[in-house]
């Protein structure tokens, strides 16, 4: 069984996608055994509570660096004997020695279909409404593994998703996550678990 930590910045709605693939079996090959969240007081916290899981905060504002971030980090995925890390709308960069202790063991979910609308500064509903503003009819989201390029890991999965006319920035983030984000994000994670991805 694989030790799973997901790492968190919001409500928590992909990180409760991955508990209920976990109950339903679609995860079998491993166990959500930690959350960290990015600030103290987000919902997603109270997820982890209601499912049992041990989480913690470890904020990027308390470090005086990037370097002493990304230890403290490191420093707790190791005290937690974590396989993988899952990325589920985290906000906070991670990089250095998180990456290089855990290289290829750490994956995000990306809300479009990566090269598109994907970078520094691509997060959130800005993804939405900059694919809304360039006019595209089919969006999506994207699993994939994380490196020092910000979006730049190798790809593992993706799921498109239709733009409809009328659409708003909060309309589709909400299509996007219910049609791709919440059915590819666990699948990837069973992928990773059972030994499937090289």
């Amino acid at each position: 069984m694989k030790r799973i930590a997901v790492l968190v910045s919001g409500g928590g709605t992909n990180l409760q996608a991955l508990l209920d693939a976990e109950q339903s079996g679609v995860i079998k090959s491993g166990k959500i055994v930690a959350v960290v969240a990015s600030k103290p007081g987000v919902y997603a916290l109270e997820r982890a509570k209601n499912a049992g899981v041990a989480s913690t905060v470890i904020s990027r504002k308390e470090f005086d660096s990037a370097e002493a971030f990304n230890h403290a980090l490191c420093a707790y995925m190791q005290s937690m004997q974590i396989d993988l890390i899952v990325l589920a709308g985290y906000l906070s960069i991670v990089g250095g020695e998180l990456l290089s202790a855990y290289q290829n063991r750490i994956i995000n979910i990306h809300p479009s279909l990566i090269p598109s609308f994907c970078g520094d500064g691509f997060y959130g509903l800005r993804v939405h409404q900059a694919a809304l503003d360039y006019g595209v009819k089919v969006t999506g989201a994207t699993v994939h593994f994380v490196n020092e390029i910000t979006d730049g890991g190798k790809i593992i999965l993706q799921k498109a998703v239709e733009v409809q006319d009328g659409d708003t920035a909060e309309t589709l983030q909400k299509r996007v996550m219910e049609e791709a984000e919440w059915k590819i994000l666990p699948q990837a994670v069973e992928l990773f678990c059972s030994g499937k991805l090289n």
